[in-house]
């Protein structure tokens, strides 16, 4: 029997991990969560079933998110995670390894990428190729990033949100956020906590997000509301609440206005030419957090430009990691020399 060695493409995000297959598209999207017996040191579960786990384990088991801002926080439970992930994808096949195309947020170090890269190689890759989240999301969204026309990409991940100008196949300008989907749950526990004394878990604040989240109020969504449990910061007893829309978006504007603030900054370093093509095209926004109710207006309101979010926002840089493995001549010459890149 005559076996070929499988090429996949991984996004390797704060909050979750998904693989893309060659020839049968996404075929895992898991949480970016291990979890460990401390005394033994041995994996008792990755992905969803360790996500189950925050927050919930005894002393002796640590439910870790090894990802921290889009890069790797723990390298060895990373490493753990990624052995998992591929052995999940394509069996335990030692000498046919995959060939593996990981994403990474365009404001990495040279540091966190060498990290990267050699973590992919111990969990199982027999080659390893590193490309900008910015790229794959483009890629993913279905634009033509080759064409000699300006495309603006805000990726908001997890961890970070990545916003690029693309053109002719490469990054013309671009910056990376540490700021995502995570600052969201952050911003609403602290908001919870300040405002009703009651102090929730990140699942709980991701609930909120996502249910009842808004970056942009209106009256049809404003009374849109669902019961909040935590526990009582004064009495220290478990406490219901009821909370509606205009709570989260009083406890989301600082993160949204950070992004928002971020598009404007790479629109003022634009080429002049390539902002004109932006007027036209307009900004495509892609990953977890572009969801975010009401984002896609605001950000058009602040740029009087038109604004997209992708379809399969999600899934785009896992599907912009596919599309890469046949274009792997513009991936090599990809790299981060000439582009205008604000810190």
């Amino acid at each position: 029997m005559f076996f070929v060695s499988e090429d996949i493409g991984i996004d390797l995000g704060t909050a979750s991990v998904l693989i893309f297959k060659k020839g049968q598209g996404i075929v895992l999207h898991e949480p970016s969560v291990v979890a460990i017996n401390c005394n033994t040191n041995k994996v008792i579960a990755v992905g969803e079933a360790a996500r189950q786990m925050l927050g919930r384990t005894p002393g002796y088991i640590v439910a870790i998110r090894p990802l921290k801002d889009g890069v790797i926080a723990d390298y060895d439970t990373t490493e753990k995670m990624l052995t998992y992930f591929i052995k999940k994808v394509v069996g335990k096949r030692i000498f046919f390894k995959p060939r593996v195309i990981v994403c990474i947020p365009g404001g990495a170090t040279d540091v966190e990428e060498r990290a990267v890269n050699q973590a992919t190689i111990s969990s199982g890759a027999r080659q390893a190729y590193i490309v900008e989240e910015p790229l794959a999301a483009a890629l993913g969204a279905g634009i033509n990033i080759s064409d000699a026309s300006g495309n603006m990409v805000v990726d908001i991940g997890g961890g970070t949100t990545d916003i690029a100008v693309l053109s002719l196949g490469g990054i013309v300008c671009d910056s990376s956020l540490r700021m995502g989907g995570d600052k969201f749950d952050e911003a609403i526990i602290r908001y919870i906590r300040r405002e009703y004394n009651l102090l929730i878990g990140e699942p709980t604040a991701e609930d909120i997000k996502i249910k009842i989240g808004t970056a942009w109020v209106t009256d049809e969504n404003r009374n849109r509301s669902m019961e909040v449990r935590g526990r009582d910061l004064l009495t220290g007893l478990p406490k219901n609440i009821e909370i509606n829309s205009e709570v989260s978006y009083k406890a989301l504007k600082e993160p949204v206005e950070a992004i928002i603030g971020g598009v404007k900054k790479v629109l003022e370093i634009t080429p002049p030419e390539l902002a004109a093509d932006i007027v036209n095209n307009g900004i495509v926004m892609t990953g977890g957090g572009s969801l975010l109710h009401g984002l896609d207006i605001l950000l058009s309101q602040e740029t009087n430009l038109p604004v997209h979010v992708a379809e399969d926002a999600i899934s785009c840089v896992a599907i912009g990691t596919g599309k890469a493995l046949d274009q792997m001549a513009i991936i090599r010459q990809t790299k981060k020399k000439g582009i205008k890149r604000l810190r």
